[in-house]
């Protein structure tokens, strides 16, 4: 069965960077997009960053500039790299991840468990 094993939260102070990684595994055939999400506190999820199979990346307002999104298709891995984290990026963070596999024999949207990221002020 595919999942997605996301990782890299933690915390860290208004200003500094944090890295997270979220593989794919399982008998997957093909991956095309990835996507970060984001929920805070009392708030709606959020898309964060998303990277098409091609490579082309888009990002919201709230985070252009200062994260960057990236795919290593080898390790069936999307990465989030974020920088200048300000308080208000804290929250959960999901990996999303449309994946055709062997056994589904069809698209279909995965996410993984998520991680906290805490911006201390």
């Amino acid at each position: 069965q595919v999942q997605l094993v996301e990782s890299g939260g933690g915390l860290v102070q208004a200003g500094g960077s944090l890295r997270l990684s979220c593989a794919a595994s399982g008998n997957i055939i093909s991956i095309n997009y990835m996507k970060w999400y984001r929920q805070a506190p009392e708030k709606q999820r959020e898309l964060v960053a998303a990277i098409a199979g091609g490579g082309s990346t888009s990002y919201p307002d709230s985070v252009k500039g200062r994260f960057i999104i990236s795919r290593d298709n080898a390790k069936n891995t999307v990465y989030l790299q974020m920088n200048s984290l300000k308080p208000e990026d804290t929250a959960v963070y999901y990996c999303n991840a449309d994946i055709w596999g062997r056994v589904s024999g069809r698209w279909r949207d995965y996410w993984g468990q998520g991680t906290q990221v805490t911006v201390s002020s």
